[in-house]
């Protein structure tokens, strides 16, 4: 059985939205990807901002589902620049110190003020 995760449980409102942050399968989470801005939507310049902040919003969203960055078993990171990976590589490894399976792409936003965007799988805290 799954369960939906609400836009509403993390604080944001649902509306205009198509898809959910997360939903939990069993004692797995998957969810959306998370991106590097702030609660008033404005997007820091560089990756080592965005990348923190991208992790801190997908830990909202992981424990609003009953997991955290600790549980994440499993991360897709989808960059704007392949230049920027190391630098992304340095914020991510000083958070995710478990090191998760990782896998890392480069993509075209649609919002040219995105370089970073996570998602992640994670088990449920006891």
């Amino acid at each position: 059985m799954s369960e939906k995760l609400t836009w509403e449980a993390i604080g944001q409102s649902s509306e205009g939205k198509i898809l959910s942050p997360a939903y939990s399968v069993g004692n797995l989470v998957f969810t959306a990807g998370s991106v590097g801005n702030t609660p008033d939507g404005s997007y820091p310049e560089t990756i080592e901002e965005q990348t923190e902040l991208a992790l801190q919003n997908l830990d909202t969203v992981l424990r609003a589902a009953g997991a955290s960055l600790q549980t994440t078993v499993k991360t897709l990171v989808f960059i704007a620049n392949t230049e920027d990976q190391p630098k992304m590589n340095t914020v991510y490894a000083k958070i995710m110190t478990h090191q998760p399976a990782r896998s890392c792409v480069a993509v075209k936003f649609p919002d040219s003020k995105i370089l970073v965007e996570i998602e992640a799988i994670a088990t449920k805290t006891a």
